[in-house]
């Protein structure tokens, strides 16, 4: 029986199934999402989180997605460790072991989504100069001061919100701008959204994403693995 399940996981034939199942499936949510106004706050927290919040009857498909996301996860884990073994003996090792590095950069990836989505955070609030906001790691951010700039025909220019953090007895200041959030202790401030008149306010995103880094090194495990088998199959052919 082990040996037979084991064939299964080997195969290419499984994954062209899972696949196959798993567009169903996102098929079904297209369907789904727009007629159910729940999944308007499916990016206002971790996925996990949001999931255990909603009913079964909308949310399946996502479980079946998931479910098969771990069964193709073991299919490629399986098929990568096969394939090396059988071919050790290759005498281009690295045009071998290239399509293995695109697997292992897809699985990081697919780590990445899995850690943020059991441990990440995210929550929007509106802050005004002098407010404070507490993180969930009890830092105090005050915000200190947001600077607004217009142009002649009075469209928004420039836009500096200057924060104060509060931690370990120390006062840290930061700058946060359009495209350039301000990081402290795995958290990101994130401007949204301005408001000049009658009195200055921000639109903040607090977030923390712990899948960022695996992310990023399975990105560029990804590129060099691609990249390496590119130039290696165009060597050979030449």
């Amino acid at each position: 029986m082990f040996r037979k399940i084991y064939g299964v996981f080997l195969s290419l034939r499984t994954s062209i199934w899972l696949l196959t199942i798993m567009i169903l499936l996102f098929f079904a949510g297209a369907f789904i999402m727009p007629l159910r106004q729940e999944f308007q706050t499916i990016h206002s927290m971790p996925l996990f989180e949001w999931l255990r919040a909603q009913p079964l009857s909308i949310t399946w498909w996502l479980w079946g997605t998931i479910g098969l996301l771990s069964l193709l996860t073991l299919n490629t884990i399986l098929c990568s460790i096969d394939s090396i073994i059988k071919k050790k003996g290759f005498t281009q090792w690295l045009l071998l072991i290239s399509p293995q590095i695109i697997h292992i950069g897809f699985l990081f990836i697919l780590l990445a989504h899995l850690v943020s989505s059991f441990g990440g955070f995210k929550e929007a609030v509106v802050a005004f100069e002098g407010s404070f906001l507490k993180l969930p790691n009890n830092v105090t951010v005050e915000i200190a001061d947001i600077s607004v700039r217009t142009s002649p025909s009075g469209f928004l220019s420039d836009l500096e919100v200057n924060i104060n953090y509060f931690a370990d007895d120390k006062i840290i200041k930061d700058t946060i701008k359009f495209n350039a959030p301000s990081f402290y202790k795995g958290f990101g401030i994130y401007v949204k959204d301005v408001r000049v008149y009658p009195y200055k306010a921000v639109l903040l995103e607090v977030s923390k994403e712990p899948g960022a880094l695996w992310a990023l090194i399975g990105g560029i495990v990804y590129m060099l693995g691609t990249i390496t088998l590119l130039i290696l199959k165009i060597k050979k052919e030449s």
